[in-house]
């Protein structure tokens, strides 16, 4: 891999905290001393090694991490990663989220939500030089956008010549960078055991970012393949994956002070943006996000508490909204008590003036970043504008529109198709299609849609979308009867709702669209070239923003640089290790008051009330009252440890992340951060940011001395 400007960096000197960074994997040998010092007992330069040990075990759920522990394909993670398969498996006769599930054998495994993947990384190479050629760098706008998708698409295509392999280019400092990535894409992936929901949920939405915590985060899946061994789509003729390496759960308990690194893929940080971008997201969007959640939450609420089924369509969704909606309050709350922007815009303007300060850098610099500050502000305002219009759609109109311009992307050579329209993704697109109805109950969709549709109505004309006006046949300042006539109008006509009908679109062509009666296809037809145009515009608007931000970028590393700092690159849903201790904190203002570092089955108990969020399962409190606590019982604590705080930078994406030891053994799985210091996405605060996970002592407990999970602890070689 050549010498970038970040590596550059690093090998020059490194400044930042152990506990701050989300490394990537060919980062680690320039930082080996810092991990030996933490007590690392592994030599850092095997952790580059994606297909030897620990690496090949870890793995990807797109959206959480996960790793596998058994050679039969079996994969730990989060029980909140697999929340959906177990709801979208349940029905009110048969409450799976609520008694929990366990597979005894492999024919009871039961298939996991529509579209589940297991992603193998075994490979990642930097391709900027492929991405942004010599001929690339001289456009901009529209172009320079289709340039580079162009180059991305011809790199997949490449890499993907390989069968069962899904790869992707993804984007560095705001498109400085870019490296491939190419994994192994496992399509059939089924339910093994996941804990009641007084164990895996234990706490609810009320612990939800909060310590104490007392939640047995986790649940298994297993990957399954055809029987010559490749990536294939679910049937019963399919075997178990066997990984070349699993991950060895600890036999020895962890401690306050061990060292502690989580191998995963978190997904997005906000570190390196812009005092706008700061200003934009903390007074406006998070505010509006949070105030249209909470309304989802209540009418979601309302809608299916008198329908069990319904309640169980929607409870991904409400978990999913749940989990954002404190994230979210808890950033403001810490925003709003900080001097981030000042401090910001402060580093900021440091910045310009070490660029200005000499004629070579602010040629080369300067008005890039000046270039970049008026676009992104651009691109935010038209954001806030159509804010209410991405929640004002029923789902079955999105649906249709997706569909629509599947067909007309299906008309050209697969090469010029655009991103998520090829060949390679219509193996996604035929499970997202046949399981939508799993999730989806009309008279919730249509409450959803007409409260917000209400709020965009009410938006002054110039701020509305004409084609999405008379597609449904409304204007600005309707009233809520009037918009509800027309939402009934189009819902009626259309049978986008029936599983049949809905598959038989996959494969119509753009005329078959065209002369259909159906509302909500008719709909799409009538919206798609105004959806073009204004695609259209912002690619050109994005190309712009690349260019300069990328520039941007490139300024920052140096000035960091020539403070003797490193720069690691924001999250972006790739590989990443984080390492630092199992520790607790301070929490009184004036250092007074602390949180210990572990947890326990006391704290369960005590917490217990039956009902809600923190009803435990009888059989559990009945072990913990017999003090049945084997050989997981902590000598300090004299019970079963639950969760245990960390010095880790992790966020979202990096749930169901395995927490490995000095010897590279599982001690758990990081599930959550806490309230106050989750602003570390944009605002990393070393003495204040903590990791919690679900101690792995915990997890075997409870399989072993209440659900009976014998089956799985001795395919774990835990028994």
């Amino acid at each position: 891999m050549k010498k970038t400007l970040l590596s550059l960096a690093i090998l020059t000197s490194f400044a930042a905290h152990a506990d701050e960074g989300m490394w990537m994997p060919q980062q680690l040998p320039q930082v080996a001393k810092q991990l030996k010092a933490a007590g690392l007992k592994l030599d850092p330069a095997a952790l580059t090694k994606l297909t030897e040990f620990p690496m090949g075990a870890i793995v990807s759920l797109g959206g959480c991490s996960a790793s596998f522990v058994s050679p039969q394909g079996l994969v730990v993670t989060n029980h909140h990663c697999v929340y959906n398969s177990i709801a979208v498996n349940s029905t009110p006769e048969r409450d799976l989220l609520a008694n929990g599930f366990l597979a005894k054998t492999l024919g009871e495994e039961l298939p996991a939500a529509p579209g589940s993947r297991v992603y193998v990384t075994e490979e990642v190479a930097n391709v900027s030089d492929q991405i942004i050629t010599p001929e690339v760098a001289k456009l901009n706008g529209k172009a320079r956008i289709d340039a580079i998708e162009k180059n991305q698409k011809k790199l997949v295509a490449e890499c993907e010549k390989d069968a069962g392999y899904r790869c992707t280019v993804a984007s560095y400092y705001g498109g400085l960078e870019f490296y491939r990535l190419k994994q192994l894409e496992i399509r059939d992936v089924r339910l093994v055991h996941a804990p009641p929901a007084g164990v895996g949920k234990f706490g609810g939405d009320t612990d939800n970012w909060m310590w104490p915590r007392h939640t047995g985060d986790y649940g298994f899946y297993r990957a399954y393949v055809s029987k010559d061994g490749k990536a294939a789509e679910f049937s019963k003729d399919n075997v178990p994956y066997q990984p070349k390496h699993v991950l060895k759960i600890a036999k020895e308990g962890s401690k306050e002070g061990d060292f502690i690194m989580v191998l995963g893929y978190p997904g997005r940080t906000n570190r390196h943006r812009l005092p706008s971008e700061v200003s934009s997201t903390f007074d406006w969007n998070y505010p509006a996000f949070v105030a249209a959640s909470g309304e989802t939450l209540a009418i979601i609420e309302r809608e299916t508490k008198t329908d069990p089924a319904a309640k169980l369509k929607y409870a991904g969704q409400i978990a999913s909204v749940n989990n954002y909606y404190k994230n979210r309050k808890g950033m403001l709350t810490s925003y709003a008590g900080s001097d981030f922007l000042q401090r910001k815009t402060a580093e900021h303007a440091a910045l310009k003036a070490w660029v200005n300060a000499t004629p070579a850098r602010k040629a080369q610099f300067g008005a890039d970043i000046e270039t970049a500050e008026k676009l992104i502000a651009e691109r935010d305002a038209g954001a806030k504008k159509g804010f209410y219009l991405a929640y004002a759609q029923p789902k079955f109109l999105s649906s249709a529109r997706s569909l629509y311009r599947l067909a007309n992307e299906r008309t050209k050579p697969d090469a010029e198709r655009k991103s998520g329209f090829q060949e390679r993704d219509l193996a996604r697109w035929n499970s997202v299609v046949t399981g939508q109805d799993r999730t989806y109950d009309e008279k919730v969709d249509k409450a959803l849609v007409l409260n917000f549709l209400t709020k965009y109505s009410a938006q002054p004309a110039a701020e509305h979308d004409a084609a999405f006006d008379a597609a449904l046949g409304i204007r600005a300042g309707m009233g809520e009867a009037e918009l509800k006539a027309a939402l009934d109008r189009i819902y009626a006509g259309s049978k986008l709702a029936n599983k049949d009908e809905r598959i038989t679109w996959l494969k119509k062509s753009p005329a078959e669209f065209q002369a259909s009666n159906d509302s909500f296809i008719k709909a799409a037809v009538a919206m798609y070239d105004a959806s073009m145009k204004e695609e259209a515009k912002d690619e050109e608007l994005a190309g712009k923003i690349q260019q300069a931000y990328g520039n941007y970028m490139k300024a920052k590393i140096a000035y960091m640089n020539s403070k003797g700092q490193a720069v690691y690159p924001d999250a972006n849903g790739t590989l990443r290790v984080t390492f630092g201790k199992i520790a607790g904190r301070d929490v009184g203002a004036d250092g007074t008051g602390s949180w210990t570092a572990f947890t326990s089955t006391k704290g369960v108990v005590a917490k217990h009330t039956g009902e809600g969020e923190f009803n435990a399962p009888a059989a559990q409190l009945a072990a913990i009252q017999a003090k049945d606590f084997g050989k997981y019982v902590d000598p300090k604590l004299k019970t079963v440890p639950v969760n245990y705080l960390a010095t880790l930078d992790i966020t979202g994406g990096n749930s169901g992340s395995a927490a490995l030891n000095a010897k590279g053994e599982l001690i758990g799985l990081a599930f959550d951060g806490t309230l106050d210091s989750i602003i570390s996405d944009w605002d990393f605060n070393k003495a204040m940011t903590r990791s919690i996970q679900v101690d792995s002592r915990y997890m075997l407990w409870n399989m072993k001395h209440v659900d009976k999970a014998d089956n799985l602890l001795k395919e774990m070689n835990v028994q």
